[in-house]
């Protein structure tokens, strides 16, 4: 018995695509192609003569109704002098952004908090492959100098307050409004002197999946 209905077995499953996410590198690709080509000033009768490729075949392009080869981006690409790379700009996944109003941070205990040190964190990204942290440090009268910290991943100091001497393995920085100082976290590091209070500065943490942040600044 022949069965002229819809197929339901799991080969029909397997090549279901999500609406959302069917023809997306198409349109991507297509709207940049358009768009360079218009700020370009070129008509797709020029393009057509420039990259041998046909007119109606630009315009599916241009309009997401065809999947062209790399051949064909490159040919574009050199027509129009820009990097093959330009048209796939927009394809890619969304990317994760973190927006933190001012006053808005919650304010977190940390190794140094018993000391005085206040640490209002200011967002944190967590991608596939990395891992980021920012705080706002306040160090008031009350405070005092701690140990040195040691952690996995790299750190941004920036100074926005007052005056300090940050200390990084063998070496000491006096740290003013605008300085900044990157470090490897894995050296011990910290607030050697608090010269001017009261000290404020932004502290970035950044690392990859094989370690942790830590849970000082």
């Amino acid at each position: 018995m022949n069965d002229t209905g819809p197929d339901h077995g799991p080969a029909a499953r397997e090549v279901a695509t999500p609406p959302s996410q069917e023809g997306k590198l198409e349109r991507a690709i297509g709207a940049r192609v358009r768009r360079i080509r218009q700020e370009s000033g070129a008509t797709l009768a020029e393009m057509a003569v420039r990259t041998g490729i046909s007119k109606p075949m630009l315009s599916k392009i241009e309009h997401a109704q065809t999947s062209c080869s790399l051949t064909t981006l490159a040919r574009l690409a050199d027509a129009l002098d820009v990097p093959v790379t330009s048209f796939f700009r927009g394809a890619d996944m969304e990317r994760e952004a973190v927006f933190t109003p001012a006053g808005s941070g919650p304010r977190i205990v940390a190794r140094g908090t018993r000391v005085g040190h206040d640490y209002t964190l200011l967002g944190s990204l967590r991608g596939p492959h990395k891992r980021q942290e920012a705080h706002l440090v306040t160090l008031t009268e009350q405070s005092e100098e701690f140990p040195l910290f040691q952690h996995p991943g790299h750190e941004l100091l920036y100074m926005l307050e007052g005056v300090m001497v940050y200390a990084h393995g063998e070496s000491s920085y006096t740290m003013r409004p605008g300085d900044a100082l990157q470090l490897d976290g894995e050296g011990l590091h910290g607030p050697q002197e608090l010269v001017e209070l009261p000290i404020r500065f932004l502290s970035v943490l950044a690392h990859g999946d094989d370690g942790g942040l830590p849970d000082d600044g």
